[in-house]
């Protein structure tokens, strides 16, 4: 029997990934979806390639919630948490896109969001959902926080290094771009197009909001405090995140040790990629899939790491990574509705 899974915010740049991935997936029934912009107007009307394939009508959360046994939702931070509660009472498994159960200090995301967590037991009970290091404890979880794009991109990117002792754990830069989709749907100044072409920018500098989530990852990983300087900027393109990571090299590591500890910690991920030497990670080469690439330098002359990782912030740093968590929370094969390659061109 299919399962029946159901969007909120359908019409967003991740909700209308999310149909196009779920409407793909062979074990999944796209239940209902939800727009409060568009409320009552197909998807394809939103989204003309949509025509003939997704003609569904946007309907409202009560439909959503009703229909489906799970529920994804695709919408700005401080809106999932009612939803979640709705959700945990009636035993749907719920997995949040936005910021709302991704921070595991109550303090820091009323700091960093300027909103009150209304649920503390469902916060405490919300795993964290980026499965190349939590996996064990997505399965068969009913609340989970998805990750976004630069805060899966950036620990893709260090997390090996740090784990195996190679970098130091202060110094850490993560100098990273995005693609315009992850600034949402709704334009602004910055996202209108004679602002945006042929330039780019840096954003939120020393301030952005993703900064202790990407930080708390590493401290899972470590055990310790870790502290990150993170810079995003934004690029005339429409998807993509690449984030270029250094960090100080502990003495004596090596260019060929470093391959061989990101070699063998990835080497049963089927989304990670790292790339031999020679190779470079583009996200060109990730668009439209749920792979990650990377690729890994030393600077001899300052003792720096530097490591490059690439994906398609829609997919794998949204609604892909979010099916990816679906098939881990019930028990499917986690590549399930993933394997799509991206384009060659």
């Amino acid at each position: 029997m299919a399962i029946q899974a159901g969007v909120i915010g359908a019409t967003g740049y991740a909700g209308a990934e999310l149909v196009r991935i779920l409407s793909g997936h062979p074990q999944v029934e796209l239940a209902a979806i939800s727009s409060v912009s568009y409320a009552g107007q197909p998807l394809s009307a939103v989204y003309p390639a949509y025509y003939g394939l997704c003609d569904m009508v946007c309907g409202t959360e009560e439909e959503v919630l009703d229909k489906s046994k799970v529920v994804f939702a695709a919408l700005p931070h401080g809106l999932s948490q009612e939803i979640a509660k709705k959700c945990y009472d009636t035993d749907k498994v719920f997995i949040d896109l936005g910021a709302d159960f991704r921070l595991k200090r109550l303090e820091e995301y009323e700091q960093w969001y300027g909103v009150k967590a209304i649920y503390p037991e469902l916060h405490e009970e919300a795993v964290y959902g980026l499965p190349e290091f939590f996996r064990d404890k997505i399965r068969g979880k009913k609340l989970i926080a998805n990750p976004g794009c630069y805060t899966t991109a950036v620990p893709l990117a260090l997390v090996p290094a740090l784990k195996a002792g190679l970098i130091e754990k202060d110094g850490i830069i993560a100098d990273c771009k995005s693609g315009v989709t992850g600034a949402g749907r709704k334009s602004t100044q910055d996202t209108h197009y004679p602002e945006l072409n042929e330039g780019m920018h840096a954003y939120k500098v020393g301030g952005h909001r993703h900064t202790p989530e990407i930080e708390q990852t590493l401290r899972s990983i470590c055990g310790e405090e870790v502290k990150v300087t993170f810079t995003p900027h934004l690029l005339p393109v429409n998807r993509g995140i690449l984030a270029t990571c250094y960090a100080h090299l502990k003495a004596g590591t090596t260019l060929a040790q470093l391959q061989q500890t990101y070699q063998e910690f990835y080497q049963n991920e089927y989304f990670i990629h790292v790339l031999p030497q020679g190779m470079r990670a583009d996200i060109h080469h990730v668009r439209c899939s749920n792979f990650c690439e990377i690729e890994l330098h030393t600077d001899e002359r300052t003792g720096m790491l530097v490591a490059v990782s690439a994906l398609d912030n829609m997919v794998k740093g949204a609604a892909g990574q979010a099916v990816q968590n679906m098939n881990l929370a019930l028990g499917l094969p986690e590549t399930t509705g993933l394997t799509m390659f991206p384009p060659a061109f």
